[in-house]
């Protein structure tokens, strides 16, 4: 692989992408609507890492990267916006900060494996999401959603709470201890509500940590509970795909908390009761 440029990113938030938006929204409007999944999800593989910049502010190392196709002419490394070229998230396993109630080394595992649970639900929109060798080794890559930097879930949820209540559910059965009101973009381009920030999942010895209190003591939409069962049924064939692919990412254990979560949800029926005192995430945003 090719050594990637790196770009120092400034610390605005319209900039903080450091190509022109303009152009940038064209072309992720372009990707968007012209490639099926599975062409993206190759191309976040093996397409090379040629730019990468640090983005500022969180507490393990995110890096905004530049993707381009090995088989094309070299495009000049500091050309931020080159014709073709894809942008994705990349949070490699050696930038992650230990933590307590998760195993080190596992959170780029865990964004991908929130990928294929979404996939195979449905619901909630997740980025392509795959796990690839990068320029600080191992780590998940995940499309970049062009998104209004002024949304988030507090300024959304007054006029399309609705849109959230999948995302809501499915963190209910990945057992999400980070849902911040900033995980959650909302895309330029059409509006669509992307539910992003995976790596602290499934673990079921971790505290839950959401903003979406608006949710607690609802009913599940029947629909979306049908939709709980297949999969749950799908996780108990050990042979499926999904559960072959779950259990590279993921311990036995956790695979068993999705089946007895999803077990508790066709039971109740209703969104749990949470302690908006205790189980939230911090910062909220």
């Amino acid at each position: 692989m090719a050594q990637a440029a790196l770009w120092i990113l400034p610390n605005s938030a319209c900039d903080v992408y450091g190509f022109n938006g303009t152009t940038k929204q064209r072309q992720m409007t372009e990707i968007s609507e012209s490639l099926d999944t599975k062409t993206t999800l190759r191309r976040l593989v093996e397409w090379e890492i040629s730019g990468m910049g640090l983005h500022p502010g969180g507490s393990n190392y995110v890096f905004v990267v530049r993707l381009e196709d090995p088989d094309r002419p070299a495009a000049d490394p500091e050309d931020k916006d080159p014709a073709g070229a894809m942008f994705g998230i990349y949070k490699p396993s050696a930038g992650e900060r230990p933590l307590r109630d998760f195993p080190f080394g596992t959170l780029h595992l865990r964004e991908r494996a929130s990928y294929l649970l979404a996939t195979a639900l449905g619901w909630p929109d997740i980025p392509p999401t795959v796990v690839r060798e990068g320029p600080h080794g191992e780590g998940s890559v995940q499309l970049f959603i062009d998104a209004d930097v002024e949304a988030n879930y507090f300024t959304l949820r007054d006029d399309c709470l609705h849109l959230f209540e999948p995302v809501a559910m499915f963190d209910v059965l990945a057992h999400n201890a980070d849902r911040k009101g900033g995980s959650c973009l909302k895309a330029d381009a059409d509006g669509r509500i992307w539910a992003i920030d995976h790596g602290l999942t499934f673990n079921p010895m971790a505290r839950r940590r959401t903003v979406m209190f608006e949710f607690n003591g609802q009913e599940y939409p029947v629909e979306l509970l049908d939709d709980v069962q297949r999969v749950a049924d799908d996780l108990a064939d050990g042979d499926s795909d999904l559960a072959v692919e779950m259990s590279a990412l993921l311990s036995e254990s956790e695979i068993e908390g999705i089946r007895r979560r999803a077990e508790r949800m066709l039971q109740s029926r209703r969104f749990p009761m949470l302690d908006p005192n205790v189980n939230v995430p911090w910062p909220f945003i």
